[in-house]
């Protein structure tokens, strides 16, 4: 099928959806390591109860992209029915996350929260490749990612908006502030809202041959060896992007869990206070656990906003790509790489850093964070069969959870220890991953993968 190039607007409005999607990607990788904290979990038990997040995506992204693939209905399409169905589930996940009880429920709550928003997520990876020739694909991730730049900034300091206009950022023991549940309310109606937009702004392209689809959504209609043959067959090229992005979202898995603790610790000084130093039947220790817990929630409020900066500076950046691959192409793979690179050095630069000059650490993260988002979808969908776009994201997730599991179920402890016992210690890390990875593009050698040419 000859698909015809769309406008700006027009992608604008397909991908509007995400700017929902990353509120609540931002408030959960933003604060709810503080949530656990607040809650009483130590900082060497935050990786493992953030264990939820890749292993829901493990299993949901591939299942839903195998169902979105076999889907269409005249009124809804192919993707659609399951941005709405992960809205309405997210929105309702990120109202209830804030105010948990106890920490188990928290940690359940996160299990439901990630799984609900990568219902929503992989079939809009899948519906760029699925709308757009090849020509404009570099450019349709593009604006996807600069409106997933604005949702991070805005969400990641929603809760120091919210202090600030009179809501409380003080709490008891064991509460999580009022100014953290605000801002999640608020994050679950613009995640609803902004998919609405898409539903109900977007249409898609209907199968190229019905009768052949009705066939084949009879026929394979066994999941597992589905999957199975497909990882089998994967191309070679999405092999070796495989391995650059497990060592760029090892990094960013380590920034989103001990990020929070590692800078309220290291540049704020003021870690988290536990409970159980502090004689909470004398009222001078309890008045000092107050003041410590107090400080705590306002640093993290500023480690918050800081993190909102790599929003930011990946929207200025997927802003300068946008204007720049709406007329030219680019080289996907040297792009790729350089970014990495500049986001391994703020992470490095993260020992230094005082809170005045935190912020210039995140934007250069956000330069890697804005190539992360477009890049390696970009060369994927140059290399792929179009007509299992959806189940091929999903599969291509795998390299995204894989890393992060294995960082949850103790790799970050354990090769920051090696370091040293200090939380900043998981933030050199991080840094050193994501070096790693940039210079792994250099295995990409598929022509069409690194630069689409008219002619190919």
């Amino acid at each position: 099928m000859e698909k015809r190039k769309l406008s700006f607007w027009q992608i604008w409005n397909m991908s509007f959806g995400f700017l929902g999607i990353q509120f609540g990607f931002a408030l959960q990788g933003g604060f709810m390591s503080r949530i656990f904290q607040t809650l009483g979990a130590g900082k060497e038990d935050i990786p493992l109860l953030w264990i939820a997040a890749p292993l829901t995506g493990l299993l949901v992204q591939p299942i839903i992209g195998y169902m979105s693939d076999r889907t269409w209905s005249v009124k809804w399409g192919r993707r659609r029915p399951y941005f709405l169905i992960g809205a309405i589930l997210s929105s309702i996940a990120l109202f209830l996350v804030p105010n948990s009880p106890a920490l188990w429920v928290a940690a359940g709550f996160l299990w439901i929260l990630d799984a609900s928003i990568n219902i929503s997520m992989e079939p809009f990876r899948a519906l760029v490749a699925d709308k757009l020739p090849e020509s404009q694909r570099s450019y349709g991730f593009v604006v996807q990612t600069l409106i997933i730049g604005i949702g991070t900034w805005i969400a990641s300091n929603l809760p120091w908006m919210v202090s600030q206009l009179g809501v409380s950022n003080v709490a008891e023991s064991g509460v999580v502030p009022m100014s953290v549940k605000v801002a999640f309310a608020i994050g679950a109606f613009v995640f609803l809202a902004s998919i609405l937009y898409t539903v109900f702004t977007t249409d898609e392209y209907p199968p190229e041959n019905m009768e052949e689809f009705e066939r084949e959504k009879v026929k394979k209609n066994n999941f597992i060896p589905d999957i199975l043959n497909n990882i089998g067959s994967m191309p070679l090229t999405m092999k070796k992007l495989g391995i650059i992005q497990f060592f760029s979202w090892f990094a960013f898995f380590t920034m989103w869990s001990l990020a929070n603790p590692a800078l309220t610790e290291h540049v704020y000084r003021s870690p988290a206070p536990i409970e159980t130093d502090y004689n909470m039947q004398d009222l001078a220790q309890k008045d000092a656990f107050v003041v410590a817990n107090t400080k705590f929630q306002e640093s993290s409020n500023l480690v918050g906003s800081s993190m909102g900066i790599y929003g930011l500076s990946s929207m200025a950046f997927a802003l300068l790509l946008t204007l720049y691959t709406s007329k030219r192409n680019i080289n996907r793979k040297y792009v790729h790489m350089f970014s990495l690179i500049a986001g391994g050095a703020g992470f490095l630069l993260m020992n230094t850093a005082s809170p005045e000059s935190l912020k210039y650490c995140f934007v250069l993260i956000g330069i890697s964070w804005g190539s992360i988002l477009s890049m390696p979808y970009a060369m994927l969908s140059s290399s792929v069969d179009p007509k299992k776009m959806g189940v091929i994201m999903g599969i291509f997730n795998m390299f995204i959870v894989i890393p992060q599991i294995m960082a949850a179920l103790g790799g970050i402890n354990y090769v920051s220890s090696l370091i040293g016992e200090e939380a900043i210690n998981a933030m050199t890390v991080a840094g050193v991953s994501l070096i790693i990875a940039g210079l792994c593009n250099l295995l990409i050698t598929n022509k069409k993968a690194i630069r689409y040419q008219e002619e190919i």
